[in-house]
């Protein structure tokens, strides 16, 4: 706090530190730590002396119009400041973007088991978090709510749910069959394990592995699973297919004769679902929950490394920092440096942004960039008043103090700055 007071560190610096201290896993210390730097305070600023810039080359034209000579045309200077504006707009746009990625560092990844009952969602649970998280049982629908898991996977943090599985009660003409009955408790529990798999940011589809009649084995998909994988698609959610039970397929060599079926399988059974390939955007990994599986290296007894080296590869495709194009807003737009310290920005940092971003976005609604701004006409409808200048300025003011926020900067000082920019001209 007195660090703070006396100029040593600014508010995005302390918040940072705080996130340092706090911090449980290898990437949350990483993402503390880049906000501990102090890029994107000296960013912000930045920002802030721009608009404060531009918001005093309006009111001097508001000012000063009339009495002054001026080196650009009215329409000139709102069409200049317009593109400046629309460029910042696009630059805290995917620092806003890129925010909400590193949240999922901050908070955790949220994982979804979704499968049939019996598919071995519930073992998985046990082998990943390595102790008995979930009741394991042969008896179909266990698992009536959902069972939701904390551990650091490789240095993230996740949250594993596992959850009721997927089945519907087959209809007969006497009614629903005894054998494939689902109760109202049972009912309720796949309802919330759909509604979860929508909520995740990852989602494991969980299928068991089952030997056929000639030794060729083969994965039983339901209609109540293939309809939950195409709402997960349908909402852009991160997809994973896990065929567990390998250890039914054999060794390592029959794995690897039977395992290109089983993938062209289940390429065609969800195809339809997203209109693409199931095995363009969703990988594949086929393990076995036996403590002494007989497939995968000894180091690594039912692939079960392998999976988890597979999932954090896909952690790294959904923190990974989205950068933009060239912008001499940025001094550095190539540098994906610069754009990974966006991703520690706070939840608090990206609200004032997101204000921020709005005040933009009314400037330019307000400035008609869109329209002939080098045209007469578009002179004369500054001249009348037809373009607010002043509202448009005040918008710029708006954004200035949203951004004076994050650093702790009240507006004390921008009086004199916009001053100063106003007798300059």
């Amino acid at each position: 706090m007195r660090a703070f007071y006396n100029g040593r560190l600014t508010l995005p610096q302390a918040e940072a530190l705080g996130e340092v201290l706090a911090a449980e896993t290898e990437q949350q210390r990483r993402l503390a730590i880049l906000g501990a730097e102090s890029g994107l305070a000296r960013r912000y600023e930045e920002w802030r002396q721009m608009l404060l810039y531009a918001r005093g080359e309006l009111e001097a034209l508001i000012d000063f119009s009339e009495d002054q000579h001026f080196d650009e045309a009215p329409a000139e200077l709102m069409a200049s400041t317009a593109k400046q504006i629309s460029e910042l707009e696009r630059l805290i746009s995917i620092h806003i973007q890129n925010a909400s990625r590193g949240e999922l560092l901050r908070n955790g990844i949220s994982i979804a088991l979704l499968g049939a009952p019996n598919a071995g969602k519930s073992s998985l649970l046990n082998r990943i978090v390595g102790r008995e998280a979930a009741i394991v049982s042969a008896e179909a629908g266990t698992t009536r709510d959902i069972v939701d898991v904390s551990i650091d996977i490789n240095g993230w943090l996740c949250r594993i749910g596992d959850m009721a599985g997927l089945r519907r009660g087959l209809t007969t003409s006497s009614g629903t069959s005894a054998r494939e009955e689902v109760g109202l408790v049972e009912k309720e529990g796949i309802r919330r394990a759909r509604e979860r798999a929508l909520q995740s940011d990852v989602v494991l589809v969980v299928m068991a592995i089952e030997p056929g009649p000639e030794g060729t084995p083969f994965v039983s998909i339901n209609q109540e699973l293939t309809e939950a994988v195409h709402e997960c698609r349908t909402a852009g959610k991160k997809i994973i297919f896990v065929l567990t039970k390998g250890d039914v397929v054999g060794d390592d060599e029959s794995l690897r004769r039977h395992v290109p079926h089983l993938t062209r399988f289940l390429d065609s059974e969800f195809a339809y679902t997203s209109g693409s390939s199931a095995g363009a955007d969703a990988p594949t990994f086929v393990i076995s929950c036996l403590e002494h599986a007989h497939i995968g290296p000894s180091s690594d007894p039912g692939n079960i490394q392998a999976f988890l080296h597979g999932l954090t590869s896909a952690f790294r495709d959904l923190t990974a920092s989205s950068t933009g194009s060239t912008s001499h807003l940025a001094a550095t737009p190539h540098d994906q440096s610069y754009w990974s310290a966006s991703l520690s920005i706070t939840h608090r940092q990206k609200r004032h942004l997101e204000q921020c971003l709005n005040h933009l976005r009314d400037f330019l609604a307000q400035s008609s960039p869109t329209s002939s701004i080098h045209n007469d006409y578009h002179d004369e409808l500054i001249d009348d008043g037809e373009i607010d200048i002043v509202t448009a300025a005040e918008h710029l003011r708006y954004a200035a103090s949203c951004l004076a926020k994050i650093t702790g900067r009240g507006e004390g000082g921008d009086v004199e700055d916009v001053l100063g920019v106003v007798f300059e001209k």
